[in-house]
């Protein structure tokens, strides 16, 4: 078997076994799924009695930003849901668990991606994907779109999953993730839902060229529905998104070369 693919098995093997834990529980994952769903759904209801008082912001109607919000609420929750191990990583370095991580001829970020999957966040993509279709039936979408939608999902997902990589990575030089990092993950998702025009010119170079969520979300929307750009670059876009979580990669490995274990 070769090594990626002996890697992927292995990997496939721990989520399963972490989903399988967790379905043991299957009344309280019942009850925190649906409590995703309702809480998310809330927040687009707010949304969506701005829009009824005000009819638009900066040119963009609901539809147009309920398949931003799609979008980014779907990638978010696919990160949240794959990556989570990341945030738990203060805690694996405290107990010194991080150690025995070091020893298995497997990547550590297989590892600790692997070290918590939660599948309660199906309740956060599946209101996520139905604001999405909603958004996608108003606006009457060809399979470019649909395609576009895809990549963005994707490109997003890339993005956070980078996000809690590089959270994570501040651990290894300050043990404790500093709470000032959720800033960035939590309020990109509220940020990334709405146009980015609407922001201040720091905040809009903060998520364009340090954090590319605008390059998988916003500007791919802006050529679909303002610029009618060509679907080459609408596709092409979100691909920055995968390339800042290699980057974030590489800088985990550099934190990982530096790691000089608890003592625990």
């Amino acid at each position: 078997m070769k090594p990626v693919t002996s890697g992927m098995y292995v990997y496939l093997r721990l989520v399963l076994a972490c989903l399988r834990s967790q379905m043991q529980y299957r009344a309280s994952f019942l009850m925190m799924a649906f409590g995703q769903f309702l809480v998310t759904g809330l927040e687009f209801a707010a949304i969506a009695a701005l829009f009824y008082r005000f009819g638009s912001i900066h040119g963009w109607q609901l539809h147009q930003v309920a398949f931003l919000y799609g979008v980014v609420g779907s990638g978010y929750a696919l990160a949240e849901g794959l990556c989570r191990g990341f945030d738990q990583f203060s805690a694996i370095i405290r107990r010194g668990d991080f150690d025995r991580l070091l020893l298995r001829p497997r990547s550590t970020v297989m590892q600790v991606a692997a070290f918590e999957v939660q599948l309660m966040r199906i309740g956060r993509f599946l209101q996520a994907a139905f604001v999405l279709t909603w958004a996608l039936m108003n606006l009457h979408a060809e399979p470019g779109t649909l395609m576009a939608a895809a990549a963005m999902i994707i490109g997003t997902m890339c993005t956070f999953c980078g996000l809690f990589v590089l959270q994570a990575t501040l651990t290894f030089f300050t043990v404790e993730t500093p709470e000032i990092v959720n800033v960035v993950t939590y309020g990109g998702v509220e940020t990334a839902s709405f146009p980015l025009t609407i922001y201040p010119g720091w905040l809009r170079f903060t998520f364009t060229w340090l954090v590319p969520l605008a390059s998988t979300a916003y500007l791919p929307a802006r050529l679909l529905f303002k610029a009618h750009g060509p679907m080459s670059h609408i596709l092409i876009l979100p691909a920055c998104g995968l390339l800042f979580l290699l980057a974030s990669i590489v800088i985990w490995q550099f934190g990982e070369r530096h790691y000089a274990s608890t003592g625990s």
